[in-house]
């Protein structure tokens, strides 16, 4: 079985662009400035990617791995499909860093869609942003509230943060800056002085210590050891809800097992069914990131600059330039990186 990748085409609307995922059953190439990208190959281990430079030389880089489903076509049989990657910054002249995906998660009501993105962490610089209301009230400096200049010509992808600090206290650290202390016990996405990113249940003080570049907080793990954690069957504790409706849309970050990180967001989810979506996408750990219609959002952008911005979560509650002014609620930002312990623009 092989899985292609192919050029994606940008709009500027959402409604045209969904659904984005196919199989493919043919081998396909992409070129991405003077890098020619190979195949996705799936194996029971790994999915690599083979990139030749116009020197010639190849090397294996990291890629995400096609979500597989077993369907039933009848009583006594069934058949597998596989769900595709599509690759996000062909622009940029580089190996894939960003990719998209979109399918239906298994168990859930017909019609439902989970809208996937996986970051490759050894290219990028994942940066956290104060809003000027969230996380919360402060008497430091929030800086730009927004994505800093100096980072748009490296920009690839914004996305959502977590709960207010006044719904969920949390820890909050970014720009040597501890805006609110470490909470023992919390899921926390954290960057390394290393470059190395990580999804962990903080076990530490409420300061982040010397190696911590980066680290935000919310509630405990949605998914741990790649299982749901049993905390998810309890879904009042998982935030309130428009209405006080059981399944909202929901948004998660999560880990694989090479350090690559994947955001998803879907409507109708319980903190249950999200964990499952994060499972499905082969994340190890997964935390929740915000609720409720208004607040799910990544986008990524089509040049340098930030230059055409699309919605690859299709919410009508957002736009695509969000980011690019005054934010109100806290944010992260996806840079490519210019090696490890890259500091985040500011």
């Amino acid at each position: 079985m092989k899985i292609s990748v192919r050029r994606r085409h940008r709009h500027s609307s959402w409604p045209a662009r969904v659904p984005r995922w196919r199989l493919r059953a043919t081998v396909s190439r992409a070129l991405v400035g003077t890098v020619s990208l190979g195949v996705f190959a799936v194996s029971s281990d790994a999915i690599s990617l083979t990139s030749r430079a116009s020197s010639s030389t190849s090397h294996v880089v990291s890629v995400p791995t096609p979500v597989c489903q077993r369907l039933a076509a009848s009583a006594t049989k069934s058949h597998t499909v596989c769900h595709a990657w599509t690759v996000a910054d062909t622009w940029a002249g580089h190996e894939p860093v960003v990719a998209l995906m979109n399918f239906h998660p298994l168990g859930q009501a017909a019609g439902v869609v989970a809208y996937a993105s996986w970051i490759r962490t050894a290219a990028t610089v994942l940066g956290l942003y104060p809003g000027y209301e969230g996380p919360g009230t402060t008497n430091y400096s929030r800086g730009p509230e927004a994505v800093p200049s100096a980072g748009l010509a490296r920009l690839l992808a914004t996305f959502n943060s977590g709960f207010y600090e006044k719904d969920a206290p949390a820890g909050f650290f970014t720009n040597h800056t501890l805006y609110f202390p470490m909470v023992k016990g919390l899921a926390t996405v954290v960057r390394y002085t290393n470059g190395t990113v990580g999804i962990t249940q903080w076990e530490g003080g409420p300061n982040p210590g010397p190696t911590v570049l980066m680290a935000r907080q919310n509630l405990p793990l949605l998914v741990n050891d790649s299982l749901p954690t049993s905390g998810t069957v309890h879904n009042f504790a998982w935030g309130l809800t428009l209405y006080g409706a059981p399944a909202v849309w929901r948004s998660a970050l999560g880990i694989d097992k090479n350090g690559n990180l994947i955001y998803a967001a879907a409507p109708a989810q319980t903190a249950a069914s999200m964990a499952s979506v994060m499972v499905q996408l082969h994340c190890v750990r997964a935390m929740e990131l915000d609720i409720n219609p208004e607040w799910p959002i990544f986008v990524t952008y089509a040049g340098p600059g930030a230059r055409g911005p699309a919605l690859d979560v299709p919410n009508p509650n957002q736009i695509p330039g969000r980011f690019l002014y005054y934010s109100t609620k806290d944010f992260f930002a996806v840079f490519l990186s210019r090696g490890p312990g890259d500091p985040q623009p500011w």
